[in-house]
């Protein structure tokens, strides 16, 4: 479902992304691991089609991302990291506007609306104005809007950041169920999360795939756990 030749970007003098590729089929949860300023969020960005590499090229449902930025939108659900929303709009006016942009309308917009506000545990704050929500809430929010088209492809940058200890059970619970029909990458710093939810986690650092593995073989090829791994990896080659 997803396939990345090449991708390349560079900000300046800094090379964010430098030849990254990697495929990802439907039934996996993919990883994608790195230190801070590794590359994962321009990636992701990339894949999005937020921004354009500067080279190389990716596909998602068999849509390029340089020749088909529509087809890739349309195709996927993205929980960027920061979970932009507008502050003013209530929860239930946020979602309905997603669906205009989406072109969900009439029964599919209902059914849409009443299988998403309760899968991501929004009902109570439906009502509310996003500027008064809690970071857990607002995020919550920001994967329902990214699956409330039901995408095949996710892509979701920290998907748990700021729910608590119940919230981030019950996330990695449903990311869990719909692995099962979807195609999902998951950045994140939390190396608990990789063993709770992925079948698969890529390395980067400084912008190029260091491992792709699953986070068993990682651990048993090292004899240690995954996050001391994740150090000796990146420490190792980032020296």
């Amino acid at each position: 479902m997803i396939e990345v030749k090449g991708l390349r970007r560079r900000f300046g003098p800094v090379v964010a992304v430098d030849g990254v590729s990697f495929s990802a089929a439907k039934g996996q949860v993919l990883g994608l691991l790195g230190p801070n300023g590794a590359g994962k969020t321009t990636t992701m960005r990339m894949l999005t089609c937020y921004i354009r590499p500067d080279a190389g090229t990716a596909s998602v449902c068999g849509h390029d991302i340089l020749t088909d930025s529509i087809g890739v939108r349309r195709s996927l659900g993205y929980l960027a990291e920061n979970s932009p929303a507008y502050p003013e709009m209530t929860v239930g006016g946020f979602l309905k506007f997603i669906c205009d942009v989406r072109q969900i309308t009439g029964r599919r917009r209902k059914a849409a609306l009443d299988r998403v506000v309760p899968m991501c545990s929004i009902d109570s704050v439906y009502h509310q104005t996003i500027e008064t929500l809690s970071k857990g809430y607002k995020r919550r929010v920001g994967l329902a809007q990214a699956l409330i088209h039901d995408p095949d492809v996710l892509i979701l940058d920290e998907p748990t950041d700021g729910l608590d200890p119940n919230q981030k059970y019950e996330v990695r619970k449903l990311i869990g169920v719909m692995a099962k029909d979807k195609c999902i990458i998951v950045s994140t710093h939390i190396l608990e999360e990789v063993e709770a939810v992925c079948s698969r986690a890529i390395i980067v650092a400084r912008g190029k795939v260091l491992v792709d593995s699953t986070p068993q073989e990682l651990k048993d090829k090292h004899h240690a756990s995954l996050d001391e791994v994740f150090r000796k990896i990146t420490r190792s080659k980032c020296a």
